[in-house]
């Protein structure tokens, strides 16, 4: 399966063109169960129609112009409604606008082929939806995908788009990524627009894209930013920051725990600089969230509150309704108690990186079984806490950070190092991502 970049090269040496490419991939989303929520194949062949036209007199829009692109069920679409992967957004009216991260991206050219299957509200790590279906995990159908943005990872992963956009709140972008053998980035708060994106959280929400390559996520990054004549440039000898006591104490998958220290020993091999040290910030955070003060919590339950309060409510998933409503006694002193936390926290993780990236396991175990799951609502929530774990501190920090394939459990289930900085060190956690994804597949 072809990355972007690749698609796009082979747009330029006219091996195929953006109409062929958007005909293969509309078979498959045919044929590819719980993954769309909705399409918009009419104005994707427009749209493909005028990109295969402009490779062809040699003046492309961008260099990702006519690649394929899906779009979690948040971001509004023309002419779409955005139902958040709930059927209480049913009734609402189709979107009057594209969100403006939609307008910028089909602005260089990018084909929008549809909405992707998400965890209603986008407020689960394990992508389960009992009302558009759960996507199925693309290494193992028995499988969760992760979520919340479970269709965009698998939209991806089945080959039917090279690029799709999700959010990230606690995880919701790393980890499908990480269940899925992917890569996903989780850019800083405001690195992108969230004009026309339904909230979960405001302080907390991100938004990013889930994609094949670093260099996708790289090149994404360099038309948002305006940078696409100032690329990100590689690094020589990029520097890495682990938590060693940390990583010890955590109850890892064995095949988890391999993964990962084997990606340290060939970054020490290389002659990257590889620091061990306490990284209080992250560990800070975490005491917080394992003491159930979750930021996240408190907005979503204000964000959601007229509806649950409401006949309606009764339509939502029980899982995530209860989850939602549990955070209603969190008072308004705590939440400010939290923000101001977070800022001091944030200046900590700031002066213990100092320009390095942090290394952690992604999720600390492969992607769980289905079944199982849906069967007891214990373990539901249990497992759902642990596949966040590692994922929402950085969320709480508003760390940029890139998800990364490396390797695979005895069940072939992929593993995934988490590359993470703090806020605002976007280009610098992808320079070391992309550095490590270059590293692992040399010694493949």
């Amino acid at each position: 399966m072809h990355d972007a970049t690749e698609t796009a090269n082979r747009f330029l040496t006219q091996q195929t063109d953006p109409v062929k490419e958007l005909e293969k991939l509309s078979a498959k989303i045919k044929a590819a169960e719980n993954v769309f929520i909705s399409t918009c194949l009419d104005r994707a062949y427009r749209e493909a129609q005028a990109a295969k036209e402009r490779w062809k007199a040699g003046n492309p829009l961008s260099i990702f112009d006519g690649v394929p692109i899906a779009w979690k069920d948040l971001f509004d679409l023309h002419s779409l409604n955005t139902t958040a992967g709930s059927i209480t957004s049913q009734s609402k009216k189709p979107a009057s606008s594209d969100a403006l991260l939609v307008q910028q991206l089909t602005r260089f050219g990018l084909v929008n082929v549809g909405k992707t299957n998400l965890t209603e509200f986008a407020y689960s790590g394990l992508g389960l939806n009992p009302h558009y279906g759960t996507p199925k995990n693309v290494h193992n159908s028995n499988c969760i995908p992760g979520g919340s943005s479970s269709g965009a990872a698998v939209s991806v992963g089945l080959g039917i788009v090279p690029i799709s956009f999700g959010t990230d709140t606690a995880g919701s972008i790393r980890i499908p990524a990480a269940f899925n053998g992917l890569v996903g980035f989780k850019s800083s708060h405001n690195r992108y627009s969230k004009i026309g994106v339904f909230p979960l959280a405001h302080s907390l929400d991100s938004v990013g894209p889930i994609a094949r390559s670093v260099r996708d996520c790289i090149a994404l990054d360099n038309l948002l930013t305006d940078q696409e004549k100032n690329p990100v440039s590689h690094l020589k000898q990029p520097h890495f920051c682990i938590d060693l006591g940390f990583i010890e104490q955590l109850e890892l998958d064995e095949s988890v725990r391999h993964n990962f220290f084997k990606v340290v020993t060939q970054l020490q091999q290389v002659g990257a600089i590889v620091e061990f040290k306490e990284i209080n910030g992250f560990r800070q955070s975490i005491s917080l969230i394992n003491k159930g003060l979750w930021l996240g919590a408190a907005e979503a339950y204000t964000c959601h509150q007229e509806l649950l309060e409401s006949e309606e409510a009764r339509l939502i998933d029980t899982r995530v309704r209860k989850r939602l409503e549990s955070a209603k006694s969190i008072l308004a002193s705590t939440q400010i108690k939290l923000y101001k936390t977070a800022l001091n926290l944030k200046r900590l993780i700031r002066e213990e990186l100092d320009g390095a990236c942090m290394l952690t396991p992604t999720v600390a175990h492969t992607a769980p079984e289905i079944k199982p799951l849906l069967e007891d609502d214990e373990l539901f929530v249990e497992t759902n806490l642990k596949t966040l774990r590692l994922t929402m501190p950085g969320s709480y920090l508003n760390m940029p950070g890139v998800a990364l394939p490396n390797g695979f459990d005895q069940r072939k289930l992929p593993t995934s190092i988490l590359i993470s900085s703090y806020e605002e060190n976007d280009r610098r956690v992808l320079q070391s991502a992309e550095f490590i994804e270059n590293l692992i597949k040399k010694v493949q």
